[in-house]
């Protein structure tokens, strides 16, 4: 049902079943990434609803309702992939593996969906191999296209498939790092790369987990541009009405918990292992095929959320000044769920040029860069990138031994005041 800029989504993305429940709720928020340049006085955002709906056909958990991608990603999307050094090795590691494992030769076409700056592409260039990253966000595009990297600015579609098959002939490799949760009509992507994909070709997508924000608590990554929240069992099963197949899942965390989904076409030359059937048995014992758990998952949440304003009302109440640490999107759900306002935090820092000197979304909190930390020396930072807390930490020993304190809100809230 169409509401202006977004829409109730009635159907399952992965098998189109009808019977959809609502299972978790969550405070409503403007776009996560909506940094605004300036604000005027008496200005607020348009917020839409965060609710997760399980699919009682598929177990497909996905977001309930859709805001224009158009609005999300091609105006204001500021997240940069060689901001992260964290990632952007990682996005190294796999480059090498893939071309192993794979044994891809030199001039083998590589197409990301969701290049980004074209960081992952670069290595694959690196190697001799063509490269093309496609990807809807401009101001990325250009920078990818400015350190050469073919990129067409555009979203990945069977339509586009079909454009860059006769160009560039088919893929030996498509791949995609946490961009499938982003797109509302998956199946189209699937029918997409699978026309795409050379017989003897592999698909890779990389997407977040969601046993893993299940049993972490992970409730921040639950945003607006996250539009499913994936296991393997719905997968599976999409992949087969797509005419493809699942040979191989891994689990790795650059991003938080995440999953490496290998596919080929059906009756591909590679061969199927058990870690697919694996991680479906053990979704299946955790219970994330049934709405019961989804439900006791927001009551966990909650006991965190009341833990952590009881800490941060502790410390306000003696005086303390508290700023936060990373500008990413998933920081506006927390902070919303946490009803942290300007009276809570002071400034946000953030080594992502293209998040500093804006306001957060919503709560129009001034972000800054790092440097604002030894500036005004807070008594606590909020580390609200908490998958990178460990590299952040240890970035900023120095604030530590000044006197300083970070605040970790997932998946317990804690107090570190040292490092061991």
């Amino acid at each position: 049902m169409k509401q202006g800029d977004f829409y109730r989504k009635e159907n399952c993305r992965l098998c189109d079943s009808s019977t959809l429940e609502k299972s978790l709720v969550l405070t409503p928020t403007p776009p996560g990434n909506n940094f605004l340049k300036e604000i005027q006085e008496g200005f607020k955002e348009k917020e839409y609803p965060l609710e997760l709906y399980f699919c009682c056909e598929c177990f497909h958990i996905q977001l309930g309702h859709v805001v224009d991608p158009s609005f999300l990603f091609q105006n204001n999307y500021s997240y940069v992939s060689s901001t992260s050094s964290v990632f952007v090795k990682h996005l190294e590691d796999y480059s090498k593996y893939v071309i192993d494992k794979f044994d891809l030769r030199k001039d083998s076409l590589i197409v990301d969906i969701g290049s980004n700056d074209g960081t992952c592409l670069s290595f694959f260039k690196e190697s001799g191999m063509r490269v093309l990253g496609v990807d809807p966000a401009k101001e990325v595009c250009d920078i990818a296209i400015d350190n050469g990297i073919d990129t067409l600015n555009d979203f990945f579609t069977a339509n586009l498939a079909n454009e860059i098959e006769n160009k560039y002939g088919q893929a030996s490799l498509i791949t995609s790092h946490n961009a499938c949760a982003h797109i509302d009509d998956l199946s189209s992507v699937i029918k997409g790369v699978e026309s795409l994909l050379h017989e003897t070709g592999v698909f890779i997508m990389e997407v977040g987990y969601f046993l893993d924000v299940f049993e972490n608590k992970w409730f921040d990554t639950i945003y607006h541009e996250h539009l499913d929240f994936h296991t393997v069992a719905p997968l599976e099963k999409m992949f087969e009405k797509n005419n493809m197949e699942l040979i191989r899942v891994e689990r790795v965390s650059p991003q938080g918990g995440s999953i490496r989904v290998f596919s080929q076409k059906k009756n591909g030359v590679h061969h199927k292992d058990s870690t697919v059937q694996e991680l479906i048995d053990l979704e299946s014992q955790i219970g994330l095929d049934s709405s019961k758990t989804l439900k006791n998952f927001e009551k966990n949440i909650n006991i965190v959320k009341d833990d952590f304003k009881t800490i941060i009302r502790d410390i306000k109440s003696d005086g303390a000044t508290v700023a936060a640490f990373g500008a990413a999107t998933k920081a506006t759900t927390l902070m919303y769920h946490f009803q942290l306002d300007k009276e809570d935090i002071e400034f946000i820092v953030d080594d992502n040029p293209l998040k500093q000197n804006v306001f957060s979304p919503g709560k129009h909190i001034p972000v800054v860069s790092s440097e604002k930390i030894y500036e005004q020396m807070p008594d606590y930072i909020v580390i609200l990138a908490w998958n990178f807390a460990e590299s952040i930490m240890q970035q900023h020993k120095k604030y530590l031994e000044l006197g300083g304190s970070f605040i970790l809100p997932m998946p317990e809230p804690v107090v570190v005041d040292s490092l061991k």
